[in-house]
């Protein structure tokens, strides 16, 4: 079974349940995750929270009613829960030295290769950067049909596009099991799953709590997409205090192990994808690569194709020998106008600020 305090970057889901009781944040568990967080980053541990709860905290702001909400009323509860969910992150992290940010994302800005890449970037450098990023799903503006539509599969997706080593599904109950426990006294609980068999999504079920849209089925899934892209993830009961340092001395859990690492689930699904333009580089730029760095700008002698960014291309050696695919931060003509340039001349030529590599090293497979 993985371990937190093993692990490098670590992304950890809240259901609005656990953080909302009717109209007010549970304070004394919040508080009680913040401490949790701040241990995680003390012992140099990159985090990231997934959290729902502005709908639940807008609704009760907004006075409306329990039960199923329109989508227009859902999404000005959203837009109104956002600004409280994120104070109350700010002010509960403030106190251990943490500063926090607040980033919304949609179904779009995963399924769109540069929206993802720029998802990606934003999320790096702010973990860099020492900051809890808060993400949630932006639900002031997705609709049904481009919706995550739980928080189980954001949170995967996150995993996967920042390359987390686990993931972590702070749940209302504390596994897996091969029955509902609820209802079924002989229902046990599995400690580690190697793989998702057949038998294992069937014996997922739909059932949620009364504010959470995720049941096991949802997690089920987004344990697929974790394992895929070289997570581990875990299912653990969330609403005791101090549910992190309860998993990491050995809580109940479920533990979901991943295919792969993120860095090779990562360049496989790029060295997978079918160029759309090519990039011819110079010798320098072979041995620079070959020590695994980035790909700029000064190192490219011609550019083909018709690409935009976020597109994979081709990069070529001298002789024109492949040497792998990367997804490009510049579209063709872009890139034409700047190869064989310095990095810090890319404003003066394109009249705009551009990232210092053409290719990061991050996306691509040499």
């Amino acid at each position: 079974m993985a371990s937190l305090i093993e692990a490098k970057r670590i992304v950890v889901k809240i259901g609005s349940a656990l953080l909302v009781d009717g109209a007010n944040l549970r304070a004394e568990w919040l508080h009680s995750l913040a401490e949790d967080v701040a241990w995680l980053r003390e012992a140099g541990k990159d985090v990231i929270l997934v959290s729902s709860g502005s709908i639940a905290l807008g609704r009760a702001a907004l006075g409306l009613p329990n039960g199923t909400l329109a989508l227009e009323q859902s999404q000005a509860a959203a837009a109104v829960g956002q600004i409280r969910l994120a104070r109350a992150y700010e002010e509960v992290l403030a106190p251990f030295g943490i500063t926090t940010a607040q980033v919304l994302v949609t179904l779009e800005d995963s399924a769109n290769r540069r929206r993802y890449l720029n998802s990606r970037a934003t999320l790096g450098q702010l973990l860099s950067l020492g900051v809890v990023p808060i993400v949630n799903e932006n639900d002031t503006v997705a609709t049904d049909e481009i919706r995550f539509g739980d928080n189980d599969r954001l949170a995967a997706q996150i995993a996967v596009t920042i390359g987390a080593d686990v993931l972590v599904l702070l749940s209302d109950v504390d596994g897996f099991y091969n029955g509902n426990p609820k209802t079924d006294e002989q229902a046990t609980r599995f400690d580690v799953i190697d793989q998702i068999t057949p038998e294992i999504e069937a014996m997922a079920g739909d059932a949620g709590t009364g504010l959470s849209k995720g049941g096991m089925k949802t997690k089920v899934l987004a344990a697929k997409t974790a394992a895929a892209g070289g997570a581990s993830m875990a299912i653990t009961l969330g609403s005791p205090l101090n549910p992190l340092k309860l998993l990491n001395n050995g809580g109940n859990a479920t533990w979901f192990v991943p295919e792969t690492d993120p860095q090779v689930a990562r360049k496989r699904w790029i060295a997978a994808m079918k160029p759309k333009g090519d990039i011819q580089i110079d010798a320098g730029a072979v041995t620079a690569l070959s020590a695994g760095k980035s790909l700029l700008p000064a190192g490219i002698t011609a550019v083909s194709g018709n690409f935009g960014r976020g597109d994979p291309v081709a990069i070529l050696g001298p002789n024109g020998r492949r040497l792998g695919i990367g997804l490009t931060r510049y579209t063709a003509e872009e890139a034409t106008r700047i190869k064989g340039e310095r990095s810090g001349q890319i404003e003066a030529i394109l009249g705009y600020p551009g990232r210092a590599a053409l290719v990061h090293r991050d996306d691509m497979a040499i």
